[in-house]
């Protein structure tokens, strides 16, 4: 009976249509039992550990599985049959074990097997044999080529489930009592290595926390690998441990599960707790995401905006039926911005076709459009001289200067060349992050970047599209084909883009850093021969800022005056007749009145224009004010009051207040007002020689030169040289203030009350010095001069004082009579 259940025992192994038995247990309660002289044994490495994934456990049952397996997997194909290993060792060792049943764990890997043995041999005996017997012929399933099979003695009782349970490397030792009432022993680490460590080296022993109340007491095992995790728990799971073994008077019994060494948020807690690894790398990859994702599209798009690729007014389709529609519906009227603008353009010819010249050289400089605000720069460059120019990029810095924060002039400068996306709200978050990263790491990460860096980079994609728009025009057929990039570049410099810098210097003491920035990256371009850059600029000292980032370069310069009289009344008249020029005929046949000839009062346009000056702006305020029927000669005193009105608001109500960010005072405003109404002209050195302007005198004359009062005009060698009114109509405007005797006159007193102050500090500085040296015991006949000079000073001042406050007592008078 029992040989033919030897010889029947292959049969539990088919993976095909017959099913392996005992897979939940014995009537499926879980559990297998031995009788007397029985013994189980399970062997580890009959199935492949991983199969579980292969037969699809738990979705379908673990007893039905392909057929196909069974001609790969079957033990007794693989040579891993433990029932026919058991027999072979009972022969070759001599000891009478005879095989009874077997069940297969699939998803351990292994196989349990009963066996019946001699009442003289011991299990343990049975367990050494076998285990000999495959140490010596070291069996190994294909699959495992590196790892041969194992065999260990079932201590305890052995539980085998068919649930969703998947083996791991740790093991939950629970300590249950051996019956209801009983009290389990929970045992110490040494103890748990006794018992576990023979069936494979362990990682580590994790007892219970002594603090817990969770019952019943355990401990987890670590096993190096899974496999000898598997043969420990078939093992010993329901294992009892005897008094004497340290398992208490009723004994204590192991129960035994897999635990997934699985640790929650491991990755975020890495992540937390690495910063010094972590926010260096995330800086990197950052920067590499955008230079290698964003910089190419961020160039895309500067292209695209330069080239103008997406304006429809550049569309060859839009363009057409443009042109259509103005065959059919016949409309020629002009801007009023653009009337009476071909007199100028006429009369500054020669400027336009000098930088049409400068941009067909190859010199790597810089062209700069020097002149006062309103004197039409801009419009001669862009609307002129590169009217037919295809290539060009504008970049105004007043909204540049003008954006507040950091994130607001990034957006700015982007929209300048069409840099986007921009992420400019990132600014602030990535510094944030950097100081929180700076606190805690104790380095600074380099994860934010300074406004500095951000314009540069906005710059540098700037210059790299402006170079691929230059050599868009190189083709293989031409002669000079085999040139390099740069060489290509140098040798064609009708091919480069212009780059046209609009109001450079505007508020310059605001923003050294941003022009700075724009001036260098505009130095790059010209001496790599990427484009032409030509500067538009209010200030006269552009040549300091300049010279920073061009050292050892000649600037080329046009400087733009304020137009002449007869071009301004050229300009006027021409405004006036540009509207009814385009309007349509009168219906009653009667030709058109052109102002210019209809209107009598045109004759006073000469001396209007003398008292206005030649300042475009004003005399296109001019030609609208008598559009509107009113007379040139009120136009022109409107205009005049009005400037007035402006002055002392800017720059005389307002400059001596605590809060006030003006860096002059209402007495030295007033004293260049009066002087300029009484000359066109002062000299530069006379005015800072004047007592109101002793302290600061440069200073203040910059800073009223920046705010438009006055305009420093340059000598030899580019010094200061003289003083004129900021704009021509300012000239009248001045006599206009101080013919108002009531203004003039507190203000004035205003002067003379800031230079008794100045003479009376002089005084008491001088008296001071005369007691010091009267407590001389004795005086020396060298301090004879010293004092003589002193009194002379003293007398001096005083006699200055007493002229100041005689002339005081007059204005105060007129002021306390006068309205």
């Amino acid at each position: 009976m029992e040989r033919s259940q030897l010889r029947a025992s292959p049969r539990h192994w088919s993976l095909g249509s017959r099913p392996l038995s005992l897979q939940a247990g014995e009537n499926k309660t879980g559990h297998i039992s031995a009788g007397t002289n029985e013994g189980i044994l399970f062997f580890d490495n009959v199935f492949p550990l991983r199969i579980q994934k292969l037969l699809r456990i738990p979705f379908t049952p673990q007893d039905k599985s392909g057929g196909f397996l069974d001609k790969f997997l079957s033990p007794s194909i693989t040579g891993t049959d433990p029932a026919k290993l058991i027999e072979k060792a009972s022969s070759q060792k001599s000891i009478a074990i005879n095989p009874t049943e077997t069940i297969a764990r699939l998803k351990e890997g292994g196989a349990f097997v009963k066996f019946t043995h001699d009442t003289g041999t011991p299990l343990s005996e049975v367990e050494k044999v076998l285990q000999e017997y495959l140490r010596e012929k070291r069996i190994k399933p294909w699959w495992s080529p590196f790892r041969r099979m194992r065999v260990g003695v079932v201590k305890g009782r052995p539980w085998v489930e068919d649930l969703y349970r998947l083996p791991s490397s740790r093991l939950k030792v629970e300590f249950i009592p051996s019956e209801p009432g009983a009290e389990a022993v929970e045992q110490s680490q040494e103890q748990l290595y006794a018992l576990f460590r023979p069936y494979g080296k362990l990682a580590d022993i994790k007892p219970q926390s002594s603090d817990s109340k969770v019952l019943p007491k355990f401990a987890y095992i670590d096993f190096a690998t899974i496999p000898r995790a598997t043969m420990a728990k078939n093992c010993m799971h329901g294992y009892t441990i005897a008094e004497a073994e340290g398992g208490g008077q009723k004994g204590t019994v192991l129960r035994l599960a897999y635990e997934q060494k699985v640790k929650a948020h491991w990755i975020r807690d890495w992540l937390v707790n690495h910063p010094r690894i972590v926010i260096p790398v995330l800086a990197a990859l950052v920067a590499g995401i955008t230079v290698a994702v964003f910089d190419p599209i961020r160039t895309f798009f500067v292209k695209a905006h330069i080239t103008r690729t997406w304006h429809i007014e550049d569309n060859w389709i839009y363009k057409w039926i443009k042109g259509y529609a103005n065959d059919i519906i016949k409309w020629h009227r002009r801007p009023d911005d653009d009337a009476g603008m071909d007199a100028v353009w006429d009369d500054r010819k020669g400027n336009i076709e000098q930088i049409q010249t400068w941009l067909m050289e190859t010199a790597d400089t810089f062209i700069i459009v020097q002149g006062p605000r309103g004197s039409g720069k801009r419009e001669l460059v862009v609307d002129q001289t590169l009217q037919d120019k295809k290539y060009k990029l504008i970049i105004d810095c007043k909204p540049i200067q003008e954006a507040r924060g950091d994130s607001a002039t990034i957006n700015a400068a982007a929209a300048q060349v069409g840099y986007r996306p921009v992420f400019s709200f990132l600014n602030s978050w990535s510094g944030m992050i950097d100081m929180a990263a700076q606190g805690a790491t104790g380095v600074k990460t380099g994860f934010s970047e300074t406004l500095d860096t951000q314009l540069g980079k906005i710059w540098n994609n700037t210059a790299t599209a402006l170079r691929s728009i230059a050599l868009d025009h190189r083709h293989k057929e031409d002669k000079d084909a085999h040139l390099g990039e740069d060489e290509w570049l140098e040798a064609h410099p009708e091919r480069r883009p212009v780059v046209v810098i609009d109001n450079f210097l505007h508020k310059s003491q605001e923003g050294g850093m941003v022009y700075d920035k724009i001036a260098e990256w505009a130095a790059r371009l010209t001496t790599a021969n990427i484009a032409h850059v030509i500067f538009l600029t209010n200030d006269v000292s552009f040549s300091k800022s300049l010279s920073k980032a061009l050292p050892d370069r000649v600037f080329r310069q046009i400087s733009l005056s304020d137009c002449s009289p007869d071009v301004a009344k050229r300009f006027v008249v021409t405004h006036l007749d540009a509207d009814v020029e385009d309007d349509p005929p009168p219906k009653d046949g009667s030709s058109k009145e052109i102002p210019s000839q209809s209107r009598n009062d045109l004759g006073e346009l000469d001396t209007c224009i003398d008292l206005l000056g030649g300042r475009l702006t004003d005399l296109e305020f001019l030609a609208r004010r008598i559009k509107t029927g009113e007379t040139p000669t009120k136009a022109v005193h409107e205009i005049i009051d009005q400037s007035a009105s402006e002055i002392l608001k800017m720059y005389i109500f307002g400059s001596d207040d605590a809060d006030s960010t003006k860096h002059w005072s209402s007495e030295q405003a007033w004293l260049l007002i009066k002087q300029l109404a009484e000359k066109e002209t002062l000299r530069y050195n006379e005015i800072l020689l004047s007592d109101t302007y002793k302290s600061g005198g440069e200073n203040v004359l910059r800073a009223l030169e920046q705010a438009e009062l006055i305009t420093i005009v340059s000598g030899p060698n580019g010094r200061p040289a003289s003083v004129k009114p900021g704009k021509p109509v300012y000239q009248s405007a001045f006599k206009r203030l101080t013919e108002d005797t009531v203004l003039r006159s507190r203000l004035d007193l205003a002067i003379l009350t800031d230079l008794t102050k100045i003479e009376t500090a002089s005084i008491e500085k001088v008296e001071n010095e005369l007691l010091l040296l009267s407590k001389l015991n004795s005086t020396p006949a060298k301090l004879a001069p010293r004092i003589q000079y002193l009194l002379g000073k003293l007398a001096t001042s005083q006699e200055k004082v007493e002229a100041y406050e005689l002339e005081s007592k007059g204005l105060k008078k007129l002021l306390g009579e006068e309205f």
